[in-house]
C-alpha cells in the first residue's frame, strides 16, 4: 500500500512537470506573432523589414527546439546514469530560469534576452523525455498506452489553457496590471513550486542505474542511431516527419491568421485553447477505446493521412468562422497520434533502455521542431499559406512510411 501511495505521488509529480513545460510552449502562442509581427510593437525599429521580423520570429521559435535537440539525449542518459530525480529538479530550475528572463526581456524589449531565454529552457527542457522515462519506470506493459494517453490529455489540456492564458493574462483589457510578462511570470511560479514538489515529495523511479557515456554529442550519435540503423531508421524518420510537420502548423499559425485574418492575441488565444480542448477530449477520452480494436500502427496511419487534408483545407477559407469546423478534424486525428506513437516508441525498446530510447525520441522530435519554424520564417515571406501545405505534406509522408514498416 505504501508503495502504491508513492507510485502515484511520483505520477502527479511528473504529470505536473509535464503539464508546466507543455503549458510554457502555449504561452508563447498568442504573444510571439504580434510581440514581433504588429507594427505597434516595439521590439524592432519601426523601419525593420516584414520579412526580417518573419525570419526573427522563425529563429526564436526555433531556438527552444534547437537546444533541446542536445540537451534532451544529456539529460536523457544522465537520467539513466544518476536517477530521474536529481535531472528533473536540474531541468526545472532551468525552465524557471528561462522564465525569469522571458519577464526581463520582454520588459527591456530586447530581442536578445528574449531568444537567450529560450535557448537556456531549451537546452535544459530535457523534462519531457526525463518524466517520459520516470512513467515508464513505473507503469506495466499493458499501462503504457493508457499513462501515454494521460500525457497526451495534458498536453491537450495545455493546449486550451496556455494560449488561453497567454492570451488573457496579456490583455490590458482584461486588467490594468496584466502585460505581455503576466503569463510568464505566472508560469515561473508553477516551475519554482514544482522544483520544490521533485526536490522533497517526488521518490527515485529508477531502481537500476545504467553505467554509460554522455555527452553533448549525444544528440547527434541519437540521430546516427535513430537515421542510419535498420531497426529505427523508418520509425524515426516518420517521428521527424511528423513533428516537423506539426511543428509547421503550429509555430505560423498564429502568424497565418495574424496576417490574413488580423486576429488580436486573445482571439489567437480562444482559437488554439479551442483546438486544445478537442486534443483534451480525444486522448483524455476516446484513445482509452482504441488500443482494444485497432493496432497503433493503423491508428498512425489513418490519422496522419486525415491530418494532413485537414491541415491543406485550413489554406482554404476566407472566412474565419470555418476554421472553427476545421480545427476538431486537426485535433482528433493529431491526438490520436500521439500516445499510439509513444507505444510504439517504448515497445521497440528493452526496459532497461527506455531512457535511452526516449532520449533519441526527443532528439529526432526537436530536429523536426527546430528545422520547421527557422523554414517557416522564408516560406511564409513567400506565401502565408505556403508552411502549411508543406505541413500536409510531411505528415501524409510520415503516416505512408511508418505504415510500409509495419507491414
Amino acid at each position: 500500500m505504501r508503495y502504491y501511495s508513492r507510485m502515484k505521488k511520483n505520477f502527479a509529480i511528473l504529470l505536473m512537470t509535464v503539464f508546466i513545460d507543455f503549458i510554457g510552449v502555449g504561452l508563447v502562442i498568442p504573444i510571439f506573432a504580434p510581440l514581433f509581427l504588429s507594427s505597434s510593437s516595439n521590439l524592432f525599429d519601426a523601419n525593420t523589414p516584414e520579412n526580417i521580423r518573419n525570419l526573427l520570429l522563425g529563429l526564436t521559435l526555433g531556438a527552444f527546439p534547437i537546444f533541446q535537440f542536445f540537451g534532451s539525449p544529456l539529460l536523457g542518459g544522465l537520467s539513466d546514469k544518476f536517477g530521474r530525480k536529481k535531472i528533473l529538479g536540474l531541468s526545472l530550475f532551468g525552465t524557471f530560469l528561462g522564465y525569469v528572463l522571458m519577464v526581463v526581456g520582454i520588459n527591456l524589449q530586447n530581442f536578445y534576452l528574449i531568444l537567450l531565454s529560450r535557448i537556456i529552457d531549451g537546452f535544459t527542457g530535457g523534462n519531457i523525455s526525463v518524466a517520459t522515462s520516470a512513467i515508464s519506470d513505473i507503469s506495466k506493459p499493458e499501462e503504457k498506452t493508457k499513462n501515454f494517453g494521460i500525457l497526451g490529455a495534458i498536453f491537450g489540456i495545455c493546449f486550451v489553457m496556455g494560449p488561453f492564458l497567454g492570451g488573457v493574462l496579456s490583455d490590458k483589457t482584461v486588467h490594468e496590471s496584466f502585460s505581455l510578462t503576466t503569463p510568464f511570470i505566472v508560469s515561473a511560479a508553477l516551475s519554482f513550486i514544482n522544483l520544490l514538489l521533485v526536490s522533497f515529495v517526488f521518490k527515485e523511479t529508477l531502481t537500476k542505474k545504467i553505467e554509460k557515456k554522455v555527452s553533448l554529442a549525444s544528440g547527434l550519435r541519437n540521430l546516427k542511431a535513430a537515421f542510419l540503423s535498420e531497426k529505427y531508421q523508418s520509425l524515426f524518420i516518420s517521428v521527424f516527419l511528423l513533428f516537423c510537420g506539426f511543428s509547421f502548423f503550429t509555430t505560423f499559425f498564429q502568424a497565418f491568421l495574424v496576417q490574413k485574418f488580423s486576429f488580436t492575441e486573445r482571439e489567437i488565444g480562444i482559437l488554439f485553447a479551442y483546438i486544445g480542448l478537442w486534443i483534451a477530449f480525444t486522448q483524455g477520452l476516446l484513445v482509452r477505446f482504441i488500443p482494444k480494436k485497432f493496432k497503433p500502427i493503423n491508428v498512425i496511419f489513418v490519422c496522419a493521412s486525415v491530418l494532413a487534408i485537414s491541415i491543406y483545407a485550413l489554406t482554404i477559407p476566407n472566412d474565419k468562422t470555418i476554421l472553427y469546423f476545421i480545427l476538431p478534424i486537426v485535433a482528433i486525428s493529431n491526438g490520436f497520434i500521439g500516445p499510439n506513437l509513444q507505444t510504439i516508441i517504448s515497445n521497440s525498446a528493452d526496459q532497461s533502455a527506455q531512457g535511452e530510447i526516449f532520449g533519441i525520441n526527443q532528439s529526432v522530435q526537436a530536429l523536426g521542431s527546430a528545422a520547421a519554424p527557422l523554414i517557416s520564417g522564408f516560406l511564409f515571406s513567400i506565401s502565408n499559406s505556403l508552411p502549411l501545405i508543406v505541413a500536409a505534406i510531411l505528415t501524409v509522408s510520415a503516416g505512408f512510411i511508418l505504415k510500409r514498416k509495419f507491414i
